[in-house]
């Protein structure tokens, strides 16, 4: 098992500078922050927690609340989290709100009793129960958790990238498939895409949309797309954009099932870039969240010292094109 004084042989520097690297003090110049991270990455270090705490009288926590970690986008974010803590010498103590309110602030009681070096919350809804007499530093993820700085995608901006890229192919009969309005992000993302298409309809003589909403799941996704898809081949959309990839893979699912061919006859496209994005068949075009990122920025900012200030932080998401996406047939 490598120690600290490995960590310092590898990395060419004193073990104090290891310890204030490990620690999160900001006084160590980046590179030299960054070649400390990557000789403990490389040795595999691990801080002795048990020790540490003896010596400090706490444990290195930081608390994460996720909305449901069976979502595969909050599972890959909590993953990422997760490794980007323990490069910093902390552990992540995860838990799961269920998009439940009450639930959540018996979670976040439960996390603050470990007194964690702060809080990284991805909000249940905007009725998010509020934070009371804690010093403990929250920073809110992808969606914002009341007044807690923000670390999320430009939502909005990558829902405007999606309708970009159909329109271009030359789609004008199009539907999206939103979140909740209850979260920002749902707001957001219906914004970006009813934005984007109003700006180029003056433009574009026959450029519709229609707008249902639903949930961030699979079978929102396909109760939907069942609807849209059984009107009259002339009237229905040829593109469906679905607020999350979860939905757009129910599109996939409905359009299999009602032998309407993707993307021959209708493109799909989704949001997150989750692992099984392009895994189905055909593989999904959609907008990539920068789940590395937002992990890094995240965890940054909750471990800064003191009255080091925090601060909103929105990230482009990527248009990734695959194979669910294409031209709309010709009439």
């Amino acid at each position: 098992m490598s120690t600290v004084k490995d960590v310092a042989r590898e990395a060419g520097v004193s073990v104090g500078t290891v310890s204030k690297v490990l620690s999160n003090n900001t006084t160590v110049k980046t590179a030299l922050r960054e070649r400390v991270l990557k000789a403990a990455s490389d040795l595999n270090y691990r801080p002795n927690m048990a020790a540490r705490a003896l010596r400090t009288n706490k444990i290195n926590i930081v608390g994460l609340v996720v909305p449901d970690i069976t979502n595969p986008f909050f599972a890959q974010l909590a993953l990422r989290i997760e490794t980007e803590a323990a490069q910093r010498g902390h552990t992540v103590m995860l838990t799961n709100s269920h998009d439940d309110p009450a639930t959540e602030e018996r979670q976040i009681a439960a996390l603050l009793e470990q007194s964690p070096r702060g809080l990284i919350i991805v909000a249940s809804n905007d009725s998010s129960s509020q934070l009371h007499n804690t010093q403990v530093r929250v920073i809110s993820l992808d969606r914002r958790f009341h007044a807690s700085p923000l670390v999320s995608t430009d939502h909005a901006q990558g829902s405007e990238s999606a309708a970009e890229h159909l329109i271009s192919l030359g789609h004008r009969r199009m539907a999206y498939l939103a979140g909740p309005q209850n979260t920002e992000v749902g707001r957001q993302r219906r914004l970006g895409f009813a934005r984007c298409v109003a700006r180029h309809q003056t433009a574009t003589p026959g450029l519709s949309l229609d707008i249902l909403e639903g949930h961030f799941d699979y079978e929102s996704g396909e109760h939907m797309a069942r609807r849209l898809l059984a009107a009259p081949p002339d009237i229905r959309p040829t593109a469906i954009a679905a607020a999350s990839d979860q939905m757009a893979i129910g599109v996939l699912r409905a359009a299999r099932d009602m032998d309407i061919a993707v993307p021959e006859t209708l493109s799909v496209m989704g949001f997150d870039d989750i692992t099984l994005a392009s895994l189905v068949v055909p593989r999904l075009t959609t907008i990539s969240q920068p789940s590395a990122l937002l992990a890094k920025e995240a965890v940054r900012q909750v471990l800064l010292d003191g009255d080091a200030p925090t601060n909103d932080a929105l990230i482009e998401g990527e248009l990734v094109i695959r194979g669910s996406t294409a031209a709309p047939p010709r009439l």
